[in-house]
Order: C-alpha cells, then structure tokens, then sequence
C-alpha cells in the first residue's frame, strides 16, 4: 500500500505540473476566438513541434502500441509506417492553409472548405464529422489513463475515477487556455514522455532477457515465430493478411494529415517557415516508437496471458521490482500520452462544433464573446460524453482509432483538390464526401460483406474519388475567381 502511495504522488505532481503549465497561456493570449483557436497564429517551431507530435502519439501509441506488440507482433509496425509518410501532405498543404487563413481570417478546416466550394452545408457536414470521429479518438485517450492509473494503484483507484480524474486536469486548462494552453502542456508532455519511452524501452528487454537481441531469440525459443514476420497477427491470433496490413497503412496515412486538430495547427503557426521546419523534424518523433514496442515484446514470454493487452505497460511495471518514484515516472509518462493528445482532441472538437457547425445555422453569426464562450462550454460538454463512453466502453484501443481513421480519411480527397484540382465543383465535393462516408459506414458495420479483406475506409475512399472526379466532370464549374483563391495561394 505505500508502495502504491508514492507512486500515486509522484502521478498528482505530475498532474499538477501539466495544469500550471497549461494554464500559464491563458495569461497572454487574447481573450478572442483567434486566441482562444488558433493562438494569435503565433506558435513557433518549438512548441509546432510538440504539438504536431504529441498530439498525435498518445494512448494510441504508449498503450496501444505495446498492447498490440505484446498481443499481435510485427503487426504493431504499422504504426511507423503509416506516421512516415502520412506527415508529407502537410508540408504542402499546410503553408497554403496558412496563407490563406492569414488574409481572410480561417482558423478551422472547414472553413477553408466551405469557403472554396461556396457551402454552408459542408461546413456543417465537417463538423459533424469531425465531433463524431473525435468522440471515440478522445475515448481512447480516457481508457488509456483509466488503464494506468487502475492498475498502479492495484485497483485501490477505479477504472473511472482514474479517467474522470486525469480529464479533469486537461478540461481546466483547455477551457481557459484554448491552444496555447495545448501546445506548451504538450512541449511539457512531449518532452516527459519521450524520456520515459527511451528509457523503459531500452531497461526492460536488458533487465528480463539481457538484451534486446536475447529478448527476440526468447521470442523464437518460446514458439512465437509468428509474431516476429510481417504483417504479424490478426485481432483472433491468427496470421494477419497484407490486404488487412497495407490498407490499414494506407488509410491510417492518407487521414494522418487531414485529421481536423492536426490540419489546424497551420493556423497557429508564426510563418510558413516555422510550419515546414516543424513538418521536416517531425520523424524524428517517431523514433520514440522503437522503444515503445520493445516495451510489449519484453512481455511475450515472460508474462503471458494478460488478457487486457492495451494494460501490459503498467500491468509489467508492477510486476517488477523496481522503487515506486520510478514506476511513478513511468506511469506518468503515460498519463502524458494520453493527455498531449487528448487535450488537442478536446479543443478541436469543441471549435469545429460550435464555429463550423452551430455558427453556420444561425441566421444572425455570433458575437466574439459569444462564440468564445461557447466554445469553452462546449469543451465539458465533449468531455463529458467521451468520458460517459470510457467508462463502458470494451474495445481495444488501436480498433477504435482505425475505426475513426477510416471516416476523416474521406476529407482528404476534397483538401487536395480545392488546392490542386481547378474543376474540382461544389456538387462533386459534397458526392464524394457523403458517398465516401455512407460507403465507409457501410463496411463498418457490415465487414462480412467486404469483396477483400481491407480496410472499410479503402472502399470509402474509392466511392469518394470516383464521386468527386465524375460529378465534377458533369457539372458547371465554379466560379472562377473563387478557385482562383485557393489554387493560386502560392506554391505547395
């Protein structure tokens, strides 16, 4: 039980030490939605950094990934492979984003969209798009710290006081803050996290095997060949196919840039330059996953038969001797997983909702104040619902990302071609957005009727391609000062 106190207070300083730091911005930025959204557009290579990284690697990654090495193999590859090359897009897409937004004043996705192809209705779409596959990609980041924090404390805290109480931390300094307050907690996070990665990663094989190379050969000794070859294992223990691999890396890649919370970080961004320089550095956080995944094959053999395999951090952490300021190091490194991206997640959500969606209904558009306010409200009100799903939700925690992956990788179709496609029409737009959903949908709920064992989001994405070429095609091209607006924003 001491053992399981101090650990518990080393977790709180850390808790305390994210708040401060996240509400620290609230002091500087102005009280408008520009600062509250997109921070005065004053955000600079360093925090770009940290935010467009840590935003992305969360329980996902820190839980999830281990979970599927332990539970899955060289399937958990996927996971860098798709981080690779799904960051390129935004090198191009993003300084344009954020020309554009400088001279008229866009700080959200939807706005740049609605704006290119002239609708209303599509900025409504977005936002409910957004919120909806926001939802379960915040979910994930409230499991992930109930997950922690149960098993630290050797259920002394339950499942759901550790989820409630970790949000709390970030819905306070998300409301006062907006994202300034994201992007200096996740510098602090980022920085926290990716030590306790490198360090765990490389401890754990030496200390259970005597080395990493002795881990992997215990691996083969043992009988899990099978984990150790691409494309490693299915959900059911058996081999996974390269039709389920490849297009989980392909859709995976073709949403990673467009993921509304990413894309509008080139709103917030002080230049162009700071924009590109954070794009160019940003592999090198995906390092960081190597010793992640060390973390779930140094549990193959020695601690089989954990049935909560997105657990087999903490659950591994416990079970060795180690000092408890330690493992409370540990476990707040993975408490900082979870919140650098669930406090993104959390902003984003609540100015799409409100900005693009509520905003675009009213006759009358809201006042600053107004819209402000809302926003902040908005930001308990998704806490609250994705917590509600949290805690009864029993899905693992890399199923539920890809199950959102598949529905915002339908927008990219549409980003590239208001940037690089001049026939590109408002009707063709909108048909390949809906079919490329309704199609994604489909598949998602009925997966048995896949012609090939794919990913639900390929079949959106081809529905939504062949939408937008061939309505584009047959109808009247938009107004030709407006795409001169978008294609000629300089080059990508």
């Amino acid at each position: 039980m001491e053992t399981g106190i101090i650990i518990l207070v080393v977790v709180g300083f850390y808790l305390l030490i994210s708040l401060l730091t996240g509400i620290i911005p609230s002091l500087r930025i102005t009280k408008s939605v520009g600062g509250f959204v997109a921070g005065d557009r004053s955000m600079n290579v360093f925090i770009l950094y940290f935010v467009i990284g840590a935003s992305i690697f969360s329980s996902f990654a820190f839980l999830g990934g281990p979970g599927w090495a332990y539970s899955r193999g060289a399937a958990a590859f996927y996971i860098i492979a798709y981080g690779v090359i799904g960051i390129v897009p935004l090198y191009f897409f993003g300084p344009r984003a954020w020309r554009l937004g400088k001279k008229y004043g866009y700080v959200t996705q939807a706005e740049l969209l609605a704006d290119r192809f002239d609708s209303r209705f599509m900025s409504v779409m977005l936002a409910v798009l957004s919120v909806v596959v926001f939802i379960p990609y915040l979910t994930l980041q409230m499991v992930g710290a109930g997950y922690v924090l149960n098993v630290i404390s050797e259920g002394m805290i339950p499942y759901w006081a550790g989820a409630g109480g970790t949000y709390l931390v970030v819905l306070i300094y998300v409301y006062f803050s907006g994202v300034m307050g994201v992007g200096w907690s996740n510098a602090f996070q980022g920085m926290f996290m990716m030590v306790m990665a490198w360090v765990l990663g490389i401890y754990l094989p030496h200390a259970m095997y005597g080395g990493i190379g002795e881990m992997f050969t215990a691996m083969m000794d043992a009988g899990h060949e099978a984990m150790l070859q691409a494309p490693g294992l299915a959900a059911d223990g058996t081999p996974w196919d390269w039709w389920g691999f490849s297009s989980a890396v392909i859709v995976s890649a073709v949403g990673f840039s467009v993921w509304p919370h990413f894309f509008m970080r080139s709103f917030a961004a002080k230049s162009t330059r700071s924009l590109r320089l954070s794009v160019v550095l940003y592999p090198t956080f995906l390092i960081f996953l190597v010793p992640i995944l060390l973390i779930g094959f140094s549990a193959v053999v020695a601690f089989p038969g954990v049935e909560q395999a997105d657990s087999i951090l903490p659950h591994v952490l416990m079970q060795l001797e180690l000092p408890a300021i330690v493992i409370g190091l540990f476990c707040a490194g993975a408490l900082a997983a979870s919140m650098s991206s669930g406090d993104a997640i959390l902003h984003s959500a609540a100015s799409i909702g409100i900005r693009d969606g509520v905003n675009q209904v009213l006759k009358t558009p809201l006042r600053d104040t107004t819209e402000r306010l809302l926003i902040q409200l908005s930001v308990l009100l998704i806490g609250l619902v994705a917590y509600l799903f949290a805690v009864v939700i029993d899905v693992s925690i890399v199923a539920l990302l890809l199950g959102s992956y598949g529905g915002v990788a339908q927008i990219f179709p549409i980003i590239f071609a208001m940037f690089y496609w001049r026939r590109a029409t408002r009707a063709g737009a909108l048909s390949g957005l809906i079919g490329g959903i309704l199609v994604n949908t489909f598949f998602l709920v009925f997966a048995d009727l896949k012609p090939l064992p794919m990913h639900e989001g390929m079949y959106g994405l081809a529905a939504n391609i062949l939408l937008l070429i061939g309505v584009s095609l047959i109808t009247q091209p938009d107004e030709r000062e407006r795409i001169e607006k978008f294609t000629g924003s300089g080059p990508g």
